[in-house]
């Protein structure tokens, strides 16, 4: 279709970036981030952990391949935006079920094609992640901007996208059984876990340890998700309860979540990490692993000290926390996705070890 709506995207220094609308026509109010991988744009639009954000796709071609029923990462999307250099509204793909616009009315995802993404994505980089207003192109700049001012992002995400009660995914002769707690879990971790006979309950993240007990699991999942880490509280005070107690494995969220339960502190990074080419250092191993990633907030290394807690992996870019154990309470974690989708497959070993860790205890 021709595009006939001008849209344009207000950020809160009073930068503006122009384009055409595309998907839900609505106004929105977000927190401005980008994303450098090349492919996934159906794992990203459906990541929970992207709840009530706005991402800058940095390859320039989006929605080339449709969109396929089998990849979505979570039942119904919650991103608030998709910003893109040119969007393709005729995939060419075998696979493909439906248009990324389809999709985008579907779920009321806001959009804009024909932006210069490679300026946004370095003004991003260069001055922080930001709030930003998408709104008509007639909307005044200063009526943007004082929207923007009066208005803080919310501290809710994790609440808003976890699960409303348990659900069970089973597999075929399953040999141990996981706790999930979903803080807005990835479906592509539920179907690693799976794939090594795992049977998987799916628990709310303000679930108890005495609930958790009750269901007498072999190990426990704090999963990735949105927001501040500090905001999970129920899960911060569950790891507490539980650690030493049984093995548990946290990704992303869950890997801050399990930093503050020992009593570090984490903090936020000016512009996060988020593609699906982040070179990380297994200290354990010396080796170098390509990486998906998805967050705002790391571990503060010098907290750790003291905490029981020990570095595992390091970020080659920046020097963040990218992964930390405590051998003696078999608990251990990673900042990145090693489940990807989208992205490399060189850490899906990490499942394997907490399936070990399982195999001890």
């Amino acid at each position: 279709m021709n595009r006939i709506f001008n849209r344009k995207l207000i950020l809160e220094d009073g930068t503006e970036f122009y384009g055409s609308g595309f998907g839900a026509k609505r106004d929105a109010l977000v927190e401005l981030v980008f994303n450098t991988s090349m492919v996934g744009y159906q794992e990203i639009l459906s990541d929970p952990s992207y709840t009530g954000q706005a991402v800058v796709m940095t390859y320039p071609l989006i929605g080339n391949y449709g969109m396929c029923a089998e990849d979505y990462e979570t039942v119904t999307p919650t991103i608030s935006a998709m910003i893109v250099r040119e969007v393709n509204e005729h995939p060419s793909n075998f696979r493909a079920q439906r248009t990324l616009e389809d999709v985008m009315l579907e779920y009321d995802i806001v959009g804009i094609s024909g932006v210069d993404t490679r300026r946004l994505a370095r003004h991003i980089r260069d001055e922080g992640t930001c709030k930003a207003l998408i709104v008509d192109a007639e909307v005044p700049n200063i009526v943007g901007v004082a929207e923007l001012k009066s208005h803080s992002l919310p501290t809710d995400q994790v609440a808003h996208v976890s699960a409303r009660e348990a659900w069970v995914s089973p597999c075929d002769n399953p040999r141990f059984h996981v706790v999930a707690v979903d803080c807005g879990m990835k479906r592509n971790i539920v179907r690693s876990l799976n794939a090594r006979g795992c049977q998987v309950t799916v628990v709310p993240w303000t679930i108890t340890a005495a609930e958790v007990e009750a269901l007498k699991p072999d190990g426990l999942f704090i999963s990735n998700g949105p927001g501040n880490p500090e905001d999970a509280k129920p899960v911060i005070q569950l790891v507490r309860a539980l650690r030493g107690k049984l093995p548990i494995f946290g990704i992303c969220l869950g890997h801050q979540i399990i930093a503050l339960a020992y009593g570090a502190s984490t903090y936020k990074l000016k512009f996060g990490h988020r593609g699906g080419n982040h070179p990380v250092k297994n200290l354990q191993t010396g080796k170098v692993e390509i990486t998906s990633q998805n967050h705002s907030y790391a571990v503060n290394a010098e907290s750790l000290e003291g905490t029981g807690l020990t570095v595992t992996h390091v970020n080659l870019l920046d020097n963040t926390v990218e992964g930390q154990k405590c051998s003696s309470d078999r608990i251990f974690s990673v900042q990145y996705h090693p489940e990807s989708a989208p992205g490399p497959q060189d850490s899906a070993y990490l499942f394997d070890e907490f399936i070990a860790m399982m195999e001890e205890a």
